[in-house]
């Protein structure tokens, strides 16, 4: 039985074209909150940066934010997995030398290294980030604890750097830039802490997303679901492949109206978001669903 979703934001839940959340999935989310079910973020942005789903704030019971580096449920602190100090100093003394352009997350403010047209237009006007505190000193940041640092460097780049910070690793979420987090924060160990946390399986979740920074989150979960305009190698790692997020595809995952008859993945997908959604007119139907849930979740 799922009891925790889990949602990549930018390109999953929030549509790049009109930077809202489609009405039809608000709807799924609705439905999935009234049955129950948890339901998180899963985003590579901070919280500070987390200004563009105020239509179902109120639905999320966490959040799995900096690309896993934090991990908040209520109020709680679930986990918190921040780039060693030496790393952070190494990484930012490299971007100085150059001029290459970064957005560094400490625990309470956000700061900007060699800030350019690049850094906003992708801050800005893509990803329409209203934030506006960049007063706090750089060095202050740091020396906050600094969660992920966002660099603007080529693929050929990123291969050049990564080595030199063996603590660390990146993950893209957009052609032009990279999120560099602890080696060990990503959004797979965010979900699995968060199912720890509240007594659950990670089998028993269910993850949507679109990015490359989505990839271990998919293979990680129960279900992995990748949006029809996610990049192809997300696709390859996921269970199922719905619409895209212009196209209803968390609604259309979520209640899968139109099911290949001929496909065993998704008819085994069908009969657990059943249980989500349809299993609520009576507790004999209910308890029969969880029952078929269980052997497949066992012989998959």
């Amino acid at each position: 039985m799922i009891k925790a979703l889990f949602f990549d934001v930018d390109g999953t839940l929030v549509s790049f074209k009109t930077h809202k959340i489609p009405e039809r999935t608000i709807q799924a989310l609705q439905m999935a909150h009234d049955q129950g079910v948890k339901i998180f973020t899963a985003t590579g942005r901070p919280r500070q940066l987390l200004n563009n789903i105020p239509e179902v704030e109120h639905l999320m019971d966490g959040y799995i934010l900096a690309t896993g580096a934090l991990c908040i449920y209520g109020e709680t602190v679930v986990r918190e997995d921040l780039i060693s100090h030496e790393e952070v100093l190494a990484l930012v003394d490299h971007c100085r030398r150059h001029n290459i352009s970064s957005v560094v997350v400490g625990k309470k403010d956000i700061q900007f290294l060699n800030r350019n047209e690049m850094v906003d237009h992708a801050f800005f006007d893509m990803l329409k980030v209203t934030y506006n505190k960049y007063d706090v000193p750089l060095e202050e940041v740091i020396n906050q604890g600094v969660l992920q640092i966002t660099s603007f460097i080529t693929e050929e780049q990123e291969k050049e750097i990564m080595p030199q910070l063996p603590g660390c690793a990146s993950a893209r979420w957009y052609p032009t830039c990279c999120d560099i987090t602890s080696a060990t924060a990503d959004k797979a160990r965010g979900i699995r802490a968060m199912a720890d946390y509240l007594g659950f399986d990670i089998s028993e979740t269910m993850a949507f997303g679109d990015g490359g920074n989505d990839r271990p989150m998919l293979c990680a979960a129960g279900i992995g679901v990748a949006m029809g305009n996610a990049v192809d190698e997300v696709k390859a790692h996921a269970d199922y492949v719905t619409s895209t997020v212009d196209e209803d595809g968390v609604w259309n995952a979520l209640i899968l109206e139109e099911v290949d008859e001929s496909c065993s993945r998704c008819l085994r997908i069908n009969s657990i978001v059943s249980c989500i959604f349809r299993c609520k007119t009576c507790l004999a139907l209910a308890e029969l669903c969880r029952a078929e849930v269980a052997t497949w979740l066992i012989s998959s």
